[in-house]
C-alpha cells in the first residue's frame, strides 16, 4: 500500500502556512474522528479541522451528558420495582452528585484526551474555522487569526454535524430558551420546566429533569410522543411520564414566548390564547446542518443545505467531496454517523490507492452506487452504507426505555412489502417478572411474508435497550424465521421475548 506524508508547514509554524494531505476532514466529532481513524489505518495522511472541542456534540452536549443525567433516573425507577430494595430508594436524587458525575463524563468540557488520541495515530489537528476554497482546498482561520491553507490530494470529508433549530416565534430570541446544549449542561434544576417537542430530545430531557425534581409540562404539536416509532411506544412513554406527574399536552402549537428582560419566569403562549408558565423552556424542535459557513458556494453547493450523497457517502456530482454523519440527513444518530464514517473512510482509501496504483477505482471511478468498482461485490459490501436504508437502530433512554430497528409496520406497508406484525406483551416473558414487579412492556416484530425475514422490530419497557442489537443482527443478516428458531434465548432473560415472538408468528 502506498503511504504518503504531509508537505509544508503545520500549525505552530507561524501565522500562515500551506500544507498538503491525502485527506482533509472538517469536524472532529465522533464522525470526523472515525473518518480520520479509518484513512490513517489505510496509510493515508490526514488533517482534521475543529472550531470547538475535539469529540464534538455527542461527547459534550448530547449523547454522553444526557445519558449521565438519565442513568440515575432509570436505575432508581428500576430499583423501585424490586422487592426488598424499593424501600431504600424512595428519596430524591442528589442533583449535585448527578451533575458532578455528568461533568466527569464530559471531561469537564476539556478535550485533552481526544487530542492526545489524534496525535497518537499521526493525524494533524488544526484548531479554528474551516471553509472550502474550491475543489480539494480548505482555509482554516485559527483562534488567534492565523491562516492555514490545506490541500487534499484525494478527499475532503465534511463532518460538521448539526445544530438545534429554534422556531421563529415572537419573543423567543430574548427569552433565553434552552436548546439541547443547555438542557444537558445546566447545573441547576428549574422548579418548572416547559419542554416543547415530543421527539427523542424532548422525551429524554423531560424524563431526566422530572427525575431531578422539575415539574415538567410537555407541549407536543402532533398527536403523541416519539412519532417516528410504532404508536404503542409513544403511548406507553406518555402514560409513564404522566403517572409521575408530567403534564403532557398534544395537538398544541406555540404562538409566542414572553420573558421580561430575559430573566425570571417564562410564559409560553399557545395558539387559542392558553398559556403555560415555567422557570425555563426547552425547545427540542429539530436540527439543521452546520454547513452555513463552510464555503459550499465555492464548489457550487448551497450554504446551509443538507448534502446529498451516494451510499459511499460521496456528495452527488463530486469525485472528491464526502459528507458524513448528520450533514447528509440520512440518520441523525451518533452510532449511525460513525458507521457511515467507517464506510466513507474505507471508500476514500480504496479510491486513493486505486488512483496511486494507476488502476481503476480511483477518485473518479465507481459503480452506479458510487462505491469503488473493485469493492462492489454485494449490497452489503465494505463501501456501501446500506444500513442507513434498512437497519437503523435507536434507543431512547426514557422510562420506560424505547428501542427500534428497521421498518415500522406503517413504513413497511408504504414501501410495498407484504407484511405481518407480530405483537407480544412482555409480561409473557419470565425474565420480565424477575426484572421488575409489575413489569409493563411490549414488543413487535414486522415480518416480510414473501421472504420470511424480519424487516423491523420495536420494544418498549424497562431495560429493553439491550434487546435492539439482536434485532439489528436479524434485520441486517436477513435471517430466515426458520433459522431464528435455532437461536435459543437464555432463560430467564428479557431476550426470551424472541421465542414468544416466533411462537406468536407460528400461531
Amino acid at each position: 500500500m502506498t503511504r504518503t506524508v504531509e508537505q509544508g508547514q503545520g500549525p505552530g509554524h507561524g501565522h500562515g502556512s500551506e500544507s498538503t494531505y491525502d485527506v482533509v476532514v472538517l469536524g472532529a466529532g465522533p464522525v470526523g474522528e472515525n473518518v480520520v481513524d479509518r484513512v490513517r489505518a489505510a496509510g493515508l495522511s490526514v488533517a482534521v479541522v475543529e472550531s470547538e472541542l475535539i469529540g464534538g456534540e455527542c461527547s459534550y452536549w448530547a449523547c454522553m451528558p444526557s445519558k449521565a443525567l438519565l442513568r440515575p433516573a432509570l436505575a432508581r425507577s428500576d430499583a423501585r420495582k424490586v422487592a426488598g430494595l424499593r424501600e431504600s430508594v424512595y428519596g430524591p436524587l442528589d442533583a449535585l452528585e448527578v451533575f458532578s458525575h455528568r461533568d466527569e463524563v464530559v471531561g469537564h468540557w476539556k478535550d485533552d484526551g481526544q487530542v492526545e488520541w489524534l496525535d497518537s495515530i499521526g493525524a494533524r489537528v488544526f484548531r479554528g474555522h474551516g471553509r472550502l476554497l474550491g475543489p480539494r482546498r480548505v482555509a482554516v482561520t485559527g483562534p488567534e487569526g492565523d491562516e492555514h491553507v490545506l490541500t487534499a490530494r484525494h478527499a475532503v470529508a465534511v463532518c460538521t454535524g448539526s445544530r438545534a433549530v429554534l422556531p421563529e416565534l415572537p419573543g423567543l430570541p430574548g427569552a433565553r430558551p434552552w436548546t439541547s446544549r443547555e438542557a444537558t449542561s445546566s447545573g441547576r434544576v428549574p422548579g418548572r420546566l416547559i419542554v416543547v417537542g415530543g421527539g427523542v430530545v424532548g422525551v429524554e430531557m423531560a424524563t431526566a429533569w422530572q427525575a431531578l425534581g422539575a415539574k415538567v409540562t410537555q407541549l407536543v404539536r402532533g398527536g403523541g410522543l416519539l412519532p417516528r416509532m410504532e404508536p404503542f411506544v409513544g403511548e406507553r412513554v406518555a402514560e409513564a411520564l404522566a403517572a409521575r406527574g408530567a403534564d403532557i399536552r398534544t395537538g398544541v402549537r406555540v404562538a409566542a414566548v414572553v420573558r421580561d428582560g430575559g430573566t425570571g419566569p417564562v410564559t409560553v403562549v399557545l395558539e387559542g390564547g392558553d398559556h403555560v408558565e415555567g422557570d425555563e423552556v426547552l425547545f427540542a424542535t429539530g436540527r439543521a446542518p452546520r454547513t452555513e459557513d463552510i464555503g459550499l458556494e465555492t464548489v457550487g453547493l448551497e450554504p446551509g443545505s443538507w448534502l446529498d450523497v451516494d451510499d459511499s457517502l460521496r456528495v452527488t456530482g463530486s469525485d472528491w467531496l464526502y459528507a458524513v454523519g448528520d450533514v447528509n440527513h440520512r440518520a441523525l444518530l451518533t452510532h449511525q454517523g460513525k458507521y457511515q464514517a467507517r464506510i466513507a473512510g474505507a471508500a476514500i482509501a480504496a479510491r486513493a490507492n486505486g488512483a496511486q496504483d494507476g488502476g481503476r477505482g480511483g477518485a473518479g471511478d465507481g459503480d452506479a452506487n458510487g462505491a469503488p468498482e473493485a469493492a462492489h461485490e454485494e449490497r452489503w459490501g465494505a463501501h456501501a452504507a446500506t444500513a442507513d436504508h434498512a437497519a437503523v437502530p435507536q434507543v431512547v433512554f426514557c422510562d420506560p426505555e424505547a428501542a427500534a430497528v428497521g421498518l415500522t409496520l406503517a413504513e413497511a406497508e408504504r414501501a410495498g412489502h407484504r407484511v405481518r406484525a407480530v405483537d407480544v406483551d412482555m409480561r409473557q416473558v419470565a425474565g420480565a417478572g424477575l426484572y421488575a414487579q409489575g413489569y409493563r412492556g411490549h414488543a413487535r416484530m414486522v415480518v416480510d411474508l414473501d421472504r420470511e425475514v424480519v424487516l423491523g422490530a420495536s420494544f418498549v419497557g424497562p431495560g429493553i435497550g439491550e434487546l435492539v442489537h439482536s434485532a439489528t443482527v436479524a434485520v441486517v443478516g436477513e435471517v430466515p424465521i426458520a433459522r431464528l428458531w435455532h437461536a435459543v434465548p437464555s432463560y430467564p432473560t428479557l431476550s426470551e421475548v424472541w421465542l414468544r415472538l416466533l411462537e406468536s408468528y407460528r400461531d
